[in-house]
């Protein structure tokens, strides 16, 4: 599927990349209306496992996409971590002790399926998704209309116009590249084999790494349990490693068979030997070229840092860039991506070099420092916290960014402005159970805790028109059998929800804030002591990137 060179009409939006992060661009700006080409050079999944590791927040973003259930059914699921030194577990750690959340604190998933998935969930958008496999971008040329792209398909030479254009093309990003810019970071030599083996095993459904463990000496070791009986290992091997002899698969059994045992039935699916930089562009944003994910940064593959917070590029982004197109903010929102995600990328890196660092030390004194925790580890807790094995992934809170309002309550228990929003069990009006989140994301929305039943319909009065209003409700005042929460009806287009449980009310201080305003990414742009209508016009203006003045003088 092509179109004459000359003869292509402006597009949009044009995504350069069809892997997980192109594809989740594709499928959120589809979800606001915003008509997407993809192009990929390609036209097949991921080969090996590749990223595995799809955080809570990655999941809750692809939740609102309608495809996070199908990741979760498929993926294993996982909590806990456990470090070793040789043969002695050091401590283990839950990253989700608590309940009353949707989803886990991470699945494991391999990027094929994942990309599979994608795939699908695209083609139920056939108006606005096109996806165009075997199209490989040649040249680039920006315009005062947009972009322009020279594309190589099977079927001759084309050119397509596009309003923006979301480079998605990996690590090695041609468009990077073409367009002569600068990726500077730190390259580590430190070689490592990633190997995927199929095997019926009774490792825990654990986060497993060892520190100079007995069947690999002096070096580290990660395993990780994945769908279909296959299993992800990670084995250090050192800066002089030579990449063609350690993939052979002669070498490589030895090193599985050194941890699972000579008697266990397996055999090798995948295995690659890599090193790996931490790098990034200065700005992500160029014009009205926007990169993303790992063509914008590139983080060690040790905590699950580099797809997660390429998928948060994307939820980041593509609210801003609809806004944009349908002109309801300035050009100018798109800067505060690269705002917002370059804070987030800088926080990714120091933390994935740190873990780098102490993993491979350098210099005597780092060896000195990374062996002395080690031997402390076990018995003092104080040198758990200085024991880096992985700093896994967490949503980057934006606190303080241009987009956030201060905050009128900072004393207050909850969310904070620039902190992503938290889930907790609801019941919604017809006596259903649910989630918060489902309530929350997509559009920006104002979240109000009523305490007792439905608020008074005053003291929603002045709010920005059409602003989505999601009220909670500490408990019910229906009599069993009757309609679980009255008052519903005297507060057209607002969502009701019941906090049965409590937990919503504890987690979001409904003692102490009245309301937060919540952007279409589900983080918090600002929160309230009280409800009111000027100021809840000027945070959404403020989160829009308009003028506060002109918000308050149209107030």
């Amino acid at each position: 599927m092509h179109e004459p060179t000359g003869g292509s009409r402006r597009r949009p939006v044009v995504v350069i990349g069809a892997g997980p992060v192109g594809l989740t661009c594709a499928i959120d700006l589809a979800t606001r209306g915003v008509p997407v080409v993809v192009l990929d050079d390609d036209d097949t999944v991921a080969t090996g496992s590749r990223a595995i590791c799809w955080a809570k927040r990655t999941l809750e973003i692809w939740d609102r996409l309608g495809i996070g259930q199908r990741m979760v059914d498929k993926g294993v699921t996982w909590s806990v971590g456990r470090v070793f030194h040789g043969e002695q577990e050091l401590y283990r750690f839950d990253l989700l002790p608590e309940t009353g959340h949707r989803r886990p604190a991470f699945i494991n998933l391999q990027q094929y399926y994942v990309e599979e998935y994608l795939i699908a969930r695209a083609a139920d958008f056939p108006e606005l998704i096109e996806l165009r496999w075997k199209h490989e971008v040649t040249d680039l040329t920006r315009t005062a209309e947009g972009v322009r792209l020279a594309v190589a398909t099977p079927d001759g030479a084309t050119t397509l116009d596009a309003e923006w254009v979301l480079a998605a093309d990996g690590a090695r990003s041609p468009t990077r590249t073409r367009m002569g810019l600068p990726f500077p970071g730190q390259r580590f030599e430190e070689r490592f084999l990633i190997a995927d083996v199929r095997m019926k095993a009774d490792f825990p459904t654990e986060r497993l790494f060892w520190f100079e463990p007995t069947f690999h000496a002096g070096q580290s070791a990660l395993l990780h349990r994945q769908p279909d009986d296959v299993f992800r290992i990670d084995f250090q091997l050192g800066p002089e490693a030579d990449p063609e002899l350690e993939r052979q698969p002669e070498r490589v059994m030895p090193r599985v068979r050194a941890i699972v045992g000579e008697d266990t039935p397996v055999s090798l699916e995948w295995c690659s030997v890599y090193s790996f930089r931490c790098a990034r562009l200065e700005r992500f944003v160029h014009g009205r070229v926007v990169f993303v994910g790992d063509s914008a940064h590139v983080v060690s593959p040790f905590g699950a840092r580099g797809g997660n917070g390429g998928i948060q590029d994307a939820d980041n982004l593509c609210w801003k860039l609809a806004l944009v197109l349908r002109g309801e903010a300035p050009e100018s929102l798109i800067a505060t991506y690269d705002e917002e995600r370059g804070h987030a990328a800088d926080e990714n890196i120091l933390n994935s070099s740190r873990t780098t660092n102490f993993m491979t030390p350098k210099t005597r004194a780092e060896r000195h420092l990374r062996d002395g925790v080690l031997d402390l580890a076990a018995e003092a807790p104080f040198a758990r916290s200085l024991l880096n094995a992985g700093r896994l992934s967490r949503p980057c809170s934006l606190a303080g960014l241009s987009l956030q309002t201060p905050d009128p309550v900072p004393q207050a228990a909850g969310p904070r402005p620039g902190d992503v929003c938290v889930d907790a069990p609801v019941v919604d009006a017809a006596g259903r159970a649910g989630w918060l989140l489902d309530s929350l994301g997509g559009s920006f929305t104002l979240l109000v805790f009523a305490g007792a039943g439905a608020p008074d319909p005053s003291r929603l009065s002045g709010l920005p028109p059409g602003l989505r209003c999601v009220v909670v409700a500490g408990r019910p005042l229906a009599l069993p059998g009757a309609e679980v929460l009255p008052g519903a009806e005297v507060l057209p287009g607002t969502e009701m929800l019941l906090d049965a449980e409590g937990v919503a009310g504890l987690r979001y201080g409904a003692g102490s804030c009245a309301a937060y305003l919540i952007r279409p990414d589900a983080h918090v742009a600002a929160r309230f002591a009280e409800i009111d209508g000027q100021r809840v016009t000027e945070a959404l203006a403020r989160a829009c990137g308009r003028s506060v003045t002109s918000a308050q003088e149209a107030a």
